[in-house]
This record gives C-alpha cells, structure tokens and sequence, in this order.
C-alpha cells in the first residue's frame, strides 16, 4: 500500500497522547477523547474500505535482516475485531473516567490518565497488528508501562495501589523476560531451516521440527501468554490489580490488555508451534477447567466488587483457552468471538459498578442494598452487564460460549462436560451479586450515600456497549463470518481436522 493506513491506526492516540501533554488539563480531557472518537471513526472506515474494495493493507518493511524481523503489520479476521473492540472500549471509558483525578490527593492527574489510556491504546492496536514475532513482542511488552501507572499512579509509595502495581509489573517483567527468551530461540531455530524469519506467514511455513529445543521454546511462549491472560497458577496479579484501579482503567486491562495472552496463544503458540500445541494440549486443557473452577468458586466469594469481577474473568479466561486448545474450527471461532463479548460485558460491568461505588464511597458488596429502588437505571444496567457475563440467551458471550463448549464437546466432550460447571456457577455469583446489592430493603448507609441515579454521560458511556452487546447475541454472523477464515487457516497450520461425527448404525 502506498499510504500506511495500518500504521496511522495505531499512531494516531500516539500523536493525541504528544498533544495532551501540551494541553492544560480540562483541554485536555476534551482532546483525549476527540483523539479516540476519531481514532474509533477512522479504524470503521478503513475496515468497511477493506470489506469493500477486498483490498490488502498489509504494511512490511525490512528492518533487522540478520535475524529476519520486519515491521509487518496486517489485518486479519482475529486482529480486526480485537481492533475494533479496543477502538470502541478506549473512548467508553475516557467517557466514564471523565472527571478521574479532578479534585483527588492521588498523583494521577485526569491529563496524566488519559494520556496513559491513550498510550495503551495505541500499544495494544500495534499488538494486534502485528505480523512479526519481534514486533509483537516489543508492543507487548510496551502495554506494561502505562498500565503500571494507570494501576499505582494514584497511590502513595507502599499502599495497597503501589503493591498491586508492582505485583502486576513483576508479573508482566517475569512473562516478558520468558517471552523474549523464546523469541530469541524462535529466531534461531528459523535460521537452521536456512531463510532465517520471524514474520508469522514464514513461520508457519517452516518446519522448525519437534525436538525439545523446540518444546521448551513454545513451553516459554505460553508461560508468558498465561500470565497475561491470566491462568491460575499465574493469575494472582489481577485481583489486586483489578481492585486498586480505577473501573475504567480496569475495564482496559481486563478487556483489551489480557486478551494479547489468549491472541498470542493463536497467533505464536497455535500459528508457530502447531505439533507442540498438540502435545501439550492435555495438560492446557486441565489448567483451563482448574481456572474456569477457581475463578467461578472464588466469586463466589468474594466481597469486593473490584475483585468479583477480576475472579469472573479468570474464570472466563478458562473458556477461551479451553477452545484454543480444543483445536476444533468451531471452538477457534468460538474462542475469539469470547474475547470480544467478555471485552464488552466486562467493560459495561465495571463501568457502572465503578459509578455505584463512586456513589456509596465502599467496593464492598455488603455495603449495599436496595439500590434499585434509588438507583434504578444504574441497578438496570448492572443486571444486563451481569447477565451478559453469565451467557444469557441473546447476549454476545451467550454466542460466544455456546460455540466454545460445543466446538469442544466434538472433539474432548468429558472436558467440555466439566466446563459447563463454570456455567451454573456464574448465574450464582452474578445473580446472588445482584441479589444481595439491589433488592431488598434501602439500608441506611445507601440512603445516605447513593442519591443520584446515573446521569447523561455515565449513561453514554454504557449504552454503546450494551447495545453491542445484544447485537452481537442476535446478530453474530457478520462477526463470526469475519473470524471463521482466520480459525479455519490456523487449523490448516495445525494440520487438525474437525472431528467427523460416527455415521448411525444401519445407514
């Protein structure tokens, strides 16, 4: 392409971000979010150029030969609709976090937040346009630093906000450090097949073999993605995070940033190391049931709201990988389809959990109560979040879900059968959630403190997300049919077919 188009997506909250800092601060909150309306408006239409025209907008430049790595970017069926959800969330979420650091002690400024959330942005749109193993990482990796400061820059050295940060970048560093580990081992196992490359196209054209080198290096590839996604065992960063954040800055991280862990296990893990995917594929698989249980069991109960929700999404985490590895053309579809329903639903959740808790001045579960009978728009729309989150019929995650564990079942339906406890005990922590916060008599405490019910902007930055939300749960075939080439190319890559159903005795 003669104009980078690729390219512009992801630098123009780059260029905000330079003009922000600039700016006095109440301009710059206007700024940030004109910068991310029109970075939402300008990644529509170069995707509806791509639908209608059928063109390539592949970008590829060479840039460190010896090792074969090249500024590639591309877009596929995977990376458009990660794009999308991220161009969609960002500006929700400058919408909800509109007044974040305004009057507050903390040392997060609202210009330094919505600088951060720029730069996360942008970092997270390189990810996943990335079509070098080099490249992704660097951005990948890039995504830590902003979202350090979005999680403890409101915190005095040595609180709880300061800890949780400092957990998340140990964590983020001990993935990064793994990670680059096995790019440099990708890298060398590409030049002993002679045409040294770390483009994904080339690789998945190579044979890199299967001998232990190459084992340990997809074994140190999806370490690092599992912490980001996260996975139990690695998964005792987010709670903390998820809790010391602000909701918007949560409903990032939980929504866009965690998902690089579950597109890198498509992307390298599926895409580079098919025959070790494979193998390792048992042990996943297990580790995606203990994280769907865990997750589900532990909120259950939890009492803080923040941290319900990061142990929800664990849960949910579970699901993804699970289809991953499943390796069926339906579970792959079902898979990335969850990523972009569990962004949506989750963002709504935290948003508007985070203007309850702004009202009552407590994260706590039991300090609520009867909040629908003051709050009965906020009550509303926390229902159809949490309802969104427990797969209801005619939600997206309901799509999502359902084609996961189906896809599943073809192929492993003892784990499937499993997973489908995550199921009956999300409708219990969202429902008894719901249950103990909105119903019931108004305590004294709510009374006191939740006196407004949600005003024009917190509903705006609500009302795209749900409405996606449902569209997508009746409407999911332009979604699915823009996702399917990309699970179909990844089985062909893995050399699996779908499993063929036994044909009925008799006939």
């Amino acid at each position: 392409m003669l104009f980078p188009f690729l390219t512009v997506i992801g630098l123009l909250p780059l260029v905000v971000v330079l003009i922000v800092a600039l700016s006095k601060p109440t301009a710059g909150r206007v700024i940030g979010l004109v910068g991310a309306l029109l970075t939402l408006v300008y990644t529509g239409g170069v995707i509806a150029y791509t639908k209608l025209t059928g063109t390539s907008l592949a970008e590829s430049v060479h840039w460190l030969p010896i090792i074969g790595s090249s500024y590639s970017l591309d877009l596929d069926g995977m990376g458009l609709v990660m794009v999308a959800l991220t161009v969609l969330l960002v500006p929700m979420v400058l919408i909800a976090e509109w007044k974040t650091g305004l009057g507050q002690t903390g040392r997060l400024s609202s210009k330094a937040f919505v600088a951060l959330v720029l730069l996360v942005e942008s970092f997270s749109l390189f990810s996943f346009l990335s079509f070098d193993l080099l490249v992704f990482f660097i951005f990948f990796e890039a995504t830590l630093i902003p979202m350090y400061f979005l999680i403890g820059g409101r915190s005095a050295q040595g609180t709880a906000g300061a800890k949780a940060a400092n957990k998340f970048l140990l964590f983020g560093l001990a993935g990064g450090l793994i990670m680059l580990f096995a790019v440099v081992g990708t890298s060398v196992l590409s030049a002993r097949t002679g045409a040294p490359s770390l483009g994904f196209v080339d690789l998945a054209s190579q044979d890199l073999g299967n001998s232990w080198t190459v084992k340990v290096v997809f074994v140190c590839f999806f370490v690092a993605f599992a912490l980001k996604a996260p996975m139990v065992p690695g998964h005792i960063w987010l709670p903390d995070a998820a809790a010391e954040s602000t909701p918007g800055g949560a409903a990032l991280m939980v929504g866009v940033l965690d998902k690089l862990g579950t597109f890198g296990m498509i992307r390298v893990c599926v895409g580079v190391f098919p025959a070790q995917s494979q193998w390792a594929t048992p042990v996943i698989l297990v580790l995606a049931l203990i994280s769907i249980a865990w997750g589900a069991f532990a909120a259950i109960g939890s009492k803080n709201l923040m941290r319900l929700i990061a142990y929800t999404s664990i849960s949910h985490f579970g699901f993804m990988v699970m289809g991953i590895f499943a390796l069926t053309t339906q579970s792959l579809t079902g898979s990335i389809f969850y990523m972009v329903s569990h962004g949506l639903a989750t963002g709504a959740l935290y948003l508007v959990v985070g203007y309850l808790i702004a009202r009552r001045g407590s994260a706590r579960v039991d300090d609520f109560g009867g909040v629908v009978k003051i709050a009965p728009l906020a009550a509303g729309f926390t229902l159809v979040a949490g309802l969104a989150s427990l797969a209801l019929p005619g939600t997206a995650s309901f799509v999502a879900e359902f084609t996961t564990v189906a896809g599943t079942w073809s192929r492993h339906p003892v784990i499937a059968g499993i997973s489908l406890l995550g199921v009956v005990l999300a409708a219990v922590y969202i429902l008894w959630t719901y249950q103990r916060m909105m119903t019931g008599p108004v305590t004294d405490d709510v009374a006191e403190h939740v006196k407004t019910d949600l005003n024009w902007r917190e509903r705006w930055a609500l009302i795209p997300l749900v409405a996606a939300i449902f569209l997508l749960g009746f409407w999911p075939r332009p979604v699915l049919d823009e996702i399917a080439p990309t699970a179909t190319h990844y089985m062909t890559v893995a050399a699996a077919s779908d499993p063929v159903a036994p044909i009925e005795e008799g006939r």
